[in-house]
């Protein structure tokens, strides 16, 4: 077995699957080895903090990664984010106020089934003479200023690997952030819980109020990612291609502390109390457990992601905040697509050292931009009209601007970084203090805001603002016509 390679990547997850395919896609001569610790096929359906995407994390797979037919393929479709508010309404489904597209948004995304989609994405890389090696445990890595080393066990014998680039997608195990020292806690204390039944739930089903039903065509509302609405809390239902379905429940410990949540059958009683429909369901089906996890304090940061010493965290191995939006797919494309110029970059004899420490910064400030979306918020997902604010405030300008950034190189383009996050006034230094405000603004709303709201529902792309930036965010620019754009 060969020993020395271009790239060695810790982890075989989502993140460091994709990470080898888009390096190998920009440069097919490059010698890549993924160590991925399970040492069989990951079990269909599974998940991680949940398991949809939104636009960019689309983008990332579908033009990217190239992955578009196998998507449409071998995928669901998602129809969007769906959200129930009005907490007086808890029994009534059909009551609720709703968010929701009436009809496929103008820009896909997907309901990925993640056990599925890493062991297709295995053999994509296979076939692409990219090693895959399972069962892979790593014990060690010993960065240097000419070979790295990365020392593993394989079937119970300790095994050496040298490589010039040590990409970490190692997960909440972050291996590299630990041994380096960047870990770094996150001002965002909230916890999940999740599990899969077996069979389909459709909240369709919870009402036999024809008007409601006939709001959206049939199946259309299964086919996004339900978020049940309650003060300190959401719940998330999530269709998976193999006909099963992920529950989550994620809160925050000052409403709902996390001992009252941490098993199955602590989850089902709070279901049965904080959404009732939904508990019915779940209880309904308990005999078609799958599975469950729970996770405290989720989110976690990172001090640094890239080393001009040939070295990278990508994915929950770096920073991880919160799954309300289903971000998680957005940053790997994000990181990885970082990751890639440098590492391409570097092997075909560039200097990196600028980009690394341009990247890091970057990096951390639109995590960094991203906090106050999610900080202190929880307080405020049972009042209706706020949350309906809110949400047309975070889809607007993230359409706006990091989609249309990503979509068009923008975070890889150094004559579009230096003028909108490199200048006092750039326009994306000032965009993350707006935002800032407006996240503090809703915060101080919810003092005054005590009215119930029922019986309506709101579509964002009847509103034109929103349908501009949402087709928008796709569309080709210069570099001057995308720094002019932001503006």
């Amino acid at each position: 077995m060969d020993k020395n390679f271009d790239v060695v990547i810790l982890g075989g997850g989502l993140a460091g699957l994709t990470l080898a395919l888009q390096i190998k896609l920009e440069k097919d001569d490059v010698r890549i080895r993924v160590l991925e610790k399970r040492d069989d096929v990951a079990p269909e359906s599974a998940h991680k903090v949940g398991e949809s995407t939104v636009e960019v994390g689309t983008y990332y797979l579908r033009n990217v990664l190239k992955l578009a037919g196998y998507l449409d393929e071998q995928q669901l479709p998602k129809y969007g984010l769906r959200f129930f508010f009005s907490p007086t309404q808890k029994r009534a489904i059909n009551r609720r106020v709703e968010l929701g597209a009436k009809i496929a948004p103008p820009v896909p995304s997907h309901q990925i089934d993640r056990g599925i989609f890493e062991n297709d994405l295995i053999e994509i890389l296979r076939s692409k003479g990219v090693e895959v090696v399972m069962g892979a445990d790593i014990q060690d890595c010993i960065l240097s200023d000419d070979s790295h080393q990365t020392v593993y066990n394989l079937n119970g014998k300790r095994e050496l690997v040298y490589s010039r680039w040590v990409l970490d997608a190692s997960g909440r195990r972050s291996f590299l952030k630990h041994k380096l020292g960047f870990q770094e806690a996150m001002d965002h204390n909230t916890n999940a819980v999740w599990f899969r039944l077996k069979g389909e739930i459709d909240v369709d089903d919870w009402s036999d109020d024809k008007e409601w039903k006939s709001k959206v065509a049939p199946g259309f509302r299964r086919l996004a990612t339900v978020h049940l609405m309650g003060e300190g809390y959401w719940v998330w239902l999530i269709p998976l291609v193999s006909g099963n379905t992920s529950v989550g429940i994620v809160s925050d410990p000052r409403l709902h502390p996390f001992e009252e949540l941490n098993r199955f059958d602590k989850a089902l009683n709070w279901l049965k109390k904080f959404e009732p429909l939904c508990g019915e369901v779940v209880e309904a089906k308990q005999g078609d457990l799958m599975d469950f996890m729970a996770l405290r304090h989720y989110a976690h940061h990172s001090s640094e992601i890239y080393g001009s010493e040939r070295w990278a965290v990508t994915g929950d191995a770096g920073a991880f905040l919160d799954p309300f939006y289903s971000p998680g797919t957005d940053f790997i494309g994000m990181n990885n697509s970082w990751i890639t110029d440098l590492v391409v970059r570097d092997l075909n004899k560039e200097d990196i050292h600028v980009r690394t420490i341009v990247y890091n910064r970057t990096h951390r400030g639109i995590v960094d931009s991203w906090i106050p979306i999610y900080r202190n918020k929880y307080a405020l997902f049972g009042t209706t009209q706020i949350m309906v604010v809110k949400i047309f405030w975070d889809w607007a300008t993230y359409w706006a601007i990091p989609a249309l950034l990503f979509t068009n190189k923008g975070y890889t383009n150094m004559d579009v970084l230096r003028p909108l996050f490199f200048s006092e006034e750039g326009s994306g230094q000032r965009f993350g203090q707006l935002n800032e405000n407006v996240q503090q603004w809703l915060v101080d709303w919810n003092e005054f805001d005590h009215i119930d709201f029922t019986d309506r529902y709101f579509d964002p792309f009847e509103l034109d603002f929103l349908t501009e930036f949402h087709k928008g965010m796709v569309e080709k620019y210069s570099t001057t016509e995308l720094i002019a754009k932001v503006e």
